[in-house]
């Protein structure tokens, strides 16, 4: 009797992978361009790390996301409500749920609040670059080959990792979080890979589409582990964090609501924009779709090209909740970093002009505000990694299609040739 696995992988399998076989444990490509590629690479993401840390994050901005956390896990420290902000002010408000106020208490053990930022940057800076580390040998790449540094170089050339630095928030080191898990789960370690993307879901919910990737492999321990520890902190949390029921009774309603500033996503445009509620549904539903779709066709290679199927995947479904929920900021788009890292291998969709475009929109520090064309250029200042998002989720489905398609025209051309050998056989035997 086949097992449920062995049915799986019956139903919905790619007979040929799309990509080259990664190299054998232990060993890692390098190529010609290595060492001017590393004299190049190596100053730039040198000087931009140092200046991204020390000048623009150390200066700071008017939007600060630490100290709002900081503020709540002294609270949390000293016996006070954490949860006793005034919700219809525009300032940034603390968000997170109590299990993450737990997990996050360690950084009001600091009593200099400057000292704990500079510690918390420098924290997010050096995760970045691990993750891009971590990336480059998932992809089969020595780190003395040139990748990493170049990667270090564009990455730190982002809006998404310039603004995690200068509002010193937590993004650094969930884009750590999350490759980490990619990485436990192609190598099979599924209760560590569960806590890692658990210890994400907890911090920012929007993580939780991505247990999708162990579900569909039944991988359930990752499954457990995902779900478990966001639930475990919480219940812990609860009877521990000082007001943790108004998380509940006075967050929850105020993260109901669409807000319509530094807000990215479909909603946020509808509101922003006064978007009939008919047009915003249809649109909803149409990129819904998009990646429902997007999805499944990309479940023929997850035994074939794990590695694609893994970092496309979780790319389509975060670029899907950055678009689709009710919140979307652009210094998100980090997440995507590991579906980026595609261009490397013989088949991407990274291949693609269309996707690079797309990129350059929600990743970029340019701004559109412009003299002449106010509402032109403000609307695209405010709403580019929006359309960036949505070309991202067409591009992503569209190259899933068309892989879809040739490989059927593949198989059909391997059927034919394998009737005509037979039908010459038979007339020779005859």
């Amino acid at each position: 009797m086949t097992s449920p696995t062995t049915r799986l992988e019956n139903l919905w399998v790619a007979r040929t992978p799309l990509t080259d076989p990664p190299p054998s444990s232990g060993e890692h490509r390098r190529t010609p361009f290595d060492n001017i590629g590393r004299a190049i690479a190596w100053p730039l993401a040198v000087v931009l790390v140092l200046h991204r840390v020390f000048v623009l994050a150390l200066n700071g901005s008017v939007t600060d996301d630490f100290t709002t956390v900081y503020s709540a896990v002294r609270r949390a420290i000293e016996g006070v409500p954490v949860y006793n902000e005034i919700y219809h002010h525009v300032d940034p408000h603390y968000l997170y749920n109590p299990g993450a106020t737990l997990l996050l208490t360690p950084l009001g053990w600091l009593t200099d609040v400057d000292a704990a930022r500079t510690a918390f940057i420098i924290a997010n800076a050096a995760a970045v670059i691990g993750a891009l580390a971590l990336l480059t040998r998932m992809f089969g790449y020595s780190l003395r080959s040139f990748v990493w540094p170049t990667a270090i170089t564009v990455a730190f050339l982002t809006e998404s990792v310039r603004n995690t630095l200068i509002f010193s928030n937590i993004n650094g080191i969930l884009l750590l979080a999350l490759v980490g898990f990619l990485s436990l789960l192609l190598s099979g370690r599924g209760w560590s890979a569960g806590l890692l993307i658990g210890l994400a879901i907890l911090i920012k919910p929007q993580f939780a589409p991505l247990l999708f990737l162990p579900a569909v492999k039944l991988d359930w321990r990752t499954v457990f582990g995902g779900i478990i520890v966001p639930v475990g902190f919480n219940l812990a949390a609860w009877p521990l964090v000082p007001g943790a029921s108004d998380y509940l009774g006075r967050l929850v309603p105020y993260l109901g609501e669409v807000r319509d500033y530094a807000n990215s996503s479909l909603s946020g445009a509808a509101v922003y924009f006064g978007m009939p509620p008919v047009l915003e549904t249809a649109i909803w539903l149409l990129f819904a779709a998009i990646v429902a779709v997007g999805v499944l066709v990309l479940l023929r290679w997850r035994y074939t090209d794990p590695l694609l199927w893994a970092t496309t995947t979780s790319g389509l479904l975060l670029a899907g909740v950055f678009f689709l929920s009710s919140l979307g900021q652009m210094y998100y788009s980090m997440m995507l970093f590991p579906m980026m890292f595609t261009v490397l291998q013989r088949t991407s969709v990274f291949h693609t002009w269309p996707a690079w475009l797309a990129a350059y929109l929600f990743l970029t520090p340019d701004s559109f505000n412009s003299a002449r064309q106010v509402d032109l250029s403000r609307w695209l200042d405010f709403f580019h990694p929006t359309i960036g998002w949505a070309m991202m989720l067409t591009v992503v489905t569209s190259c899933a299609l068309v892989w879809w398609r040739e490989e059927s025209l593949d198989s059909q051309h391997d059927r034919f040739q394998t009737d005509q050998r037979h039908r010459v056989a038979e007339a020779s035997d005859a």
